[in-house]
């Protein structure tokens, strides 16, 4: 099965949509291409009239009640359960699309991603060591401030060991095709979600792995590690969350579940960025993919608005929740076929939170609106307080940026009719202290353009820089952001380019041009830089650094390493290819889209596959390289 999803304002950050090797379905009224999957089609055909609409039956669960079930479930009603009889013209196949739309993951009927069947159990469970005693890459950054950066006593590589870099061990998502999780190292261990919605516990060293847990659908955010007092023989939890926007606690040790919680009654919500734990609280963002669909005239645009919720880490109670669009949605206009529109809406928040002790705040990027006028929150960096969840302020990146996918490349009448750039935020605020001592908030949206703000002047800038050649298109310049140390950021670009920008004085001190392994000298094709096999190329993955090196992966799916001083390429691995894993699951690398590598104990490791946009390349795999 093949998949694909959103583009634009979703390209990096949302969720998939299961398709067959059917091309894309169009409506008859817009005549443009909508993402829109075979499974969601058939619902809409055959299922909606009950379960969704005005019309909706009383006592059949709505759609947004059917999407909490697990695909096994749903395939199981429609052949053999209360709803068969209504469900017995529909083809296998079409009884399996549905149910995967509605679970949101490919169906795992044999459990064939599950620990217990995969060849490389780890012989013995030792109880788990102390997640900050040692070296670690614990969620979004190993160090605080959303960086990215790894010190050389964490990170137990230097630049010197880079060209020795080995690899070790290959693990393989089992029915994986997007490499989309981004591994946490903590205790010795490795954490990491998949894309058919299983969470692994490996071993660090070795890749054999210890246990595995299965959420209700995919997993994409880096998990977090954190002690937890008070629930029971749990020393330490991992927290993250799922495609449907429920947030999970489980046992580090052991993978036992502690507690979940659904965060959103929006059906298309989902938690993409991961949460980020800090003195008993959990704090997670919520994304959606309205903006996916909301260009259909039938569709009633639009009502999503982006979140941070705040949770109890030991019981998973919510203690607040703030819309980053404090306005609730009223209706505006109704369209040409009589369907009610909506608004303000938009503005998901589709990055790690960063946590400030000093200001006692938490920092978000938030991606465009969807509904116009733009809200003032929407590509934005918004500061909350982390008590009461209380906006303490905002700074807006891009003004009037009203955007939906659906409304390119032909309008319909629910889209703005002044349509924005989709130059939002899919990279965390990366708070920083200079060499000088100074506090900056680095802001990094898709325009390319770098914001310096000042996070104790209520995010006053200081200074900006334009790294874009041309106008970003808007698949973005710049997607989940750089690697920074106290001197230097460090941003790949998606037009190939990599640069290093001087905190203090706000200007380039280096750029270097990357150029892919088959793509030397070759010309782009509709404005977009693609290798001679016609792939995308250029980088959007987020960056990781050390001192002396920074590591990036691009969509020709090579991982190269940086020298920190001039920008020359230090090593490069090439990840697009087939790899004999330890687990025993026929895996392969691909594109690198999305999160990052992580840097922790002397190893490197990099999920690669990640065909979340147009032109990925699919993969399964996970990479562990050492230069011992």
């Amino acid at each position: 099965m093949k998949r694909i999803v959103c583009v634009g304002a979703l390209s990096f950050a949302c969720g998939t949509f299961l398709l067959s090797t059917m091309p894309l379905l169009t409506t008859a009224q817009s005549k443009s291409p909508l993402p829109i999957s075979p499974g969601q089609t058939l619902f809409d055909q055959h299922c909606a009239s009950c379960h969704a609409g005005p019309n909706r039956v009383d006592r059949a669960p709505d759609l947004k009640t059917l999407m909490q079930f697990a695909p096994e479930s749903e395939l199981a009603a429609m052949t053999t359960g209360t709803m068969a009889l209504p469900a017995q013209k529909l083809t296998d196949d079409e009884k399996r699309f549905i149910a995967e739309y509605l679970g949101g993951r490919p169906l795992d009927s044999k459990h064939s991603g599950s620990a217990d069947s995969m060849s490389n159990r780890c012989p013995t469970n030792p109880p788990l060591l102390d997640p900050s005693s040692g070296p670690s890459w614990n969620g979004w950054s190993a160090e605080p401030g959303n960086t990215r950066f790894s010190s050389t006593k964490n990170a137990g590589l230097t630049a010197a060991d880079i060209p020795q870099l080995k690899l070790k061990w290959a693990f393989g998502f089992p029915n994986g095709d997007t490499a989309f999780g981004q591994p946490t190292v903590a205790g010795g261990r490795i954490y990491v979600g998949s894309d058919i919605g299983y969470v692994y516990s490996l071993d660090a060293a070795t890749g054999c792995v210890y246990w595995s847990f299965h959420a209700k659908s995919g997993v994409r955010t880096a998990p977090s590690v954190a002690a937890v007092n008070g629930a029971g023989a749990t020393s330490y939890a991992v927290y993250f969350g799922d495609m449907r926007a429920n947030a999970y606690a489980v046992d580090a040790a052991t993978g036992d579940q502690l507690w979940t919680q659904n965060l959103s009654d929006h059906y298309t919500a989902r938690i993409t960025g991961a949460p980020s734990v800090y003195e008993g609280r959990v704090y997670v963002p919520i994304s959606a993919t309205e903006e996916a669909f909301s260009a259909a005239p039938s569709y009633p645009c639009c009502t999503f608005r982006g979140s941070v919720v705040a949770l109890d880490a030991k019981t998973g109670q919510q203690v607040w929740k703030t819309y980053v669009i404090p306005e609730i949605p009223k209706p505006t206009r109704k369209n040409s076929a009589g369907v009610q529109l909506m608004g303000p809406a938009g503005a998901a928040v589709w990055n790690s939170p960063t946590i400030d002790p000093k200001a006692h705040a938490l920092y978000v990027g938030t991606g465009d609106a969807f509904t116009e006028p733009a809200a003032k929150t929407s590509d934005a960096v918004v500061a909350l307080d982390l008590t009461t969840g209380n906006i303490l302020w905002s700074f807006q990146a891009v003004e009037n940026d009203a955007w939906m996918v659906g409304c390119v490349p032909v309008s319909s009448d629910n889209c703005p009719k002044d349509l924005g750039v989709d130059w939002d935020f899919g990279s965390s605020p990366v708070l920083v202290r200079t060499a000088n001592g100074k506090r900056i908030l680095l802001a990094t949206p898709k325009s390319g353009t770098v914001f310096a703000l000042d996070p104790d002047r209520k995010g006053g800038v200081i200074w900006r820089l334009n790294l874009s050649e041309s106008p970003a298109p808007n698949n973005g310049e710049i997607a989940f952001g750089g690697s920074t140390d106290s001197k230097r950021a460090y941003l790949a670009l998606e037009n190939g380019n990599f640069v290093a920008v001087d905190l203090a004085l706000g200007s380039r001190a280096w750029t270097t041009r990357l150029e892919s392994l088959d793509n030397l000298g070759q010309p782009t094709i509709n404005g977009e830089n693609r290798t001679k096999t016609g792939l995308r190329f250029g980088q959007s993955a987020a960056v990781t650094g050390i001192p002396g090196a920074v590591f990036t992966g691009g969509w020709d799916g090579i991982l190269r390493a940086l020298s920190t001083d001039d920008g020359k390429v230090l090593w490069q691995f090439n990840t697009a290819r087939e790899f004999t894993t330890v687990n025993g699951v026929a895996a392969k690398g691909g594109s690198m889209g999305g999160p990052g590598p992580v840097v922790a104990n002397g190893m490197l490791y990099v999920g690669s596959g990640y065909a979340n946009v147009g032109g990925g390349m699919p993969g399964n795999v996970l990479l562990a390289f050492a230069a011992k």
